[in-house]
């Protein structure tokens, strides 16, 4: 118990490193998270709704948890402010990183964009009838001012305005006192600048109410968030392909132990005989197949009426049928995998049983072995009892390895055979940037890798007493 405890207090820190670079591998991903479920949901339908756009987004921000601050802490330039991650809308945050680029006096900064929303928000009340279209040209201005920080760019649109106002007076009496504020905040801002907080760190302390610890906040409790395409839950799609996927994996998985394992030991017990060498030449060769080319022929070998020799069930899966009792559902589905498994199991024959086979000869040349030969006890007696359980130490070291291959699935099997399974999950939310699914996915491999390599030291340390925690007494031979 003690060197679980201890093993496990190990694994900690090392996940916590994992999902922290998982996260942000997540935040540099390309694309905007909320403008592609905006789409996919079909909520962007009036483009030319300014304001609408921007209400949206920030709701649907909020939705998928992007409103708050990346981390616990944050070490940025001192002229960035802590508040800054507030400013959700991409054009609005992009332009105030501009501004505090150029200028690093953020109180100015943060005034002047205050006036130019108090602005933008004044021409929106007027009503449209006013003054018709230096209004709506005057409300455009104002609104890419805000995603315009360059000096020449931003004195452009000023000069656009004092036209407009030299063309409508009547607007001008109405919009001047709100524009004299904003040009006067301008000014400030480009007069009074603080270059030098670009030149050194500032510390921010954000506590819990961040992104990241919401983040695996939600991965303990099984909540991985929200799928970019439709914003369903990610731990549910996950949760419908895993099924498939670890029902194929693991059946196959089994059947590579089962049968690799007693044949590796029967061919080093054969050494160098003719069955070792026809069954080695035969696993090999079973090894050297393609996994899609033996897929594609199984599928049109053994499921098409055109060859004669439909054997076994088309592509896909069966429709769940509430009527049909459980023992008839799971034989007609396990019908539906057979083809799959076998394309899972043969590849991965031929590396266990020669795994097994290189650890048996080992073990074989022990001395106690030849002792236990000398004391008269029978051949199987010395191979099953003595050699088999020290020869399973390199297969043990390959279990660490079982748990996130029985989940990640394989693509091309579960493509040709038309299996809805974690490998094709996978690819399917690369191809449509679905990054919540992908890095869920990639952090459900990261946990099932440690809980492997947790697994494999376990049985390491009840099969050789010998091994011990600490990194001098180690001892897995």
């Amino acid at each position: 118990m003690t060197y679980f405890l201890q093993r496990l207090l190990l694994f900690v820190p090392t996940l916590f490193i994992i999902s922290f670079f998982i996260f942000m591998l997540s935040k540099k991903a390309p694309g905007d998270p909320v403008l592609s479920l905006q789409q996919g949901g079909g909520i962007l339908s009036d483009f030319s709704d300014l304001e609408f756009q921007e209400k949206t987004y920030r709701e649907t921000a909020a939705f998928l948890g992007l409103d708050k601050p990346l981390f616990y802490v944050s070490l940025q330039p001192a002229a960035v402010p802590d508040t800054l991650y507030k400013f959700i809308y991409p054009d609005k945050k992009r332009a105030l990183k501009g501004l505090i680029g150029q200028y690093g006096n953020w109180p100015l900064i943060e005034k002047y964009y205050s006036l130019l929303g108090v602005a933008e928000k004044e021409a929106y009340q007027l009503p449209d009838s006013v003054q018709g279209n230096a209004l709506r040209q005057l409300r455009t201005e104002l609104r890419l001012m805000q995603q315009h920080y360059k000096a020449e760019v931003l004195q452009a649109k000023f000069a656009t305005i004092e036209q407009l106002f030299h063309e409508d007076p009547a607007l001008a009496e109405r919009m001047s006192q709100p524009i004299a504020a904003l040009k006067a905040a301008w000014i400030a801002m480009i007069t009074e600048t603080r270059i030098d907080k670009l030149w050194y760190p500032g510390f921010h302390w954000y506590g819990t109410e961040n992104q990241y610890h919401h983040w695996i906040s939600g991965v303990l409790q099984g909540d991985w968030g929200k799928s970019y395409l439709d914003g369903s839950d990610v731990s549910d799609k996950i949760w419908r392909a895993v099924r498939w996927t670890l029902g194929i994996n693991g059946v196959a998985i089994l059947l590579a132990y089962l049968i690799a394992v007693p044949l590796g030991v029967y061919i080093a017990t054969h050494a160098n005989s003719k069955r070792d060498a026809s069954i080695t030449n035969l696993l090999f060769m079973l090894y050297s197949l393609p996994g899609f080319w033996v897929a594609t022929l199984l599928v049109v070998y053994f499921t098409s009426p055109e060859y004669g020799m439909d054997w076994f069930p088309a592509l896909g899966y069966p429709p769940y049928d509430p009527d049909r009792s459980i023992i008839l559902t799971f034989a007609q589905r396990l019908y539906h995998l057979i083809l799959p498994v076998f394309c899972l199991t043969y590849g991965s024959l031929a590396f266990i049983t020669r795994q097994m086979r290189g650890s048996t000869l080992k073990v074989l040349r022990q001395p106690y072995i030849r002792t236990a030969y000398a004391k008269g006890l029978p051949r199987r007696i010395v191979i099953w009892k003595h050699a088999f359980k020290n020869a399973l130490f390199p297969i043990i070291t390959l279990l660490a390895g079982v748990f996130p291959a029985a989940i990640s699935g394989s693509f091309v099997v579960e493509y040709i055979f038309s299996i809805p399974g974690m490998g094709k999950l996978t690819v399917d939310a690369i191809m449509a940037r679905d990054w919540p699914v992908v890095y869920g996915i990639l952090m459900l491999g990261a946990l099932l890798t440690v809980a492997g390599i947790l697994f494999s030291d376990m049985l390491y340390a009840s099969t050789d007493p010998r091994v011990s925690f600490s990194k001098n007494q180690t001892n897995r031979s």
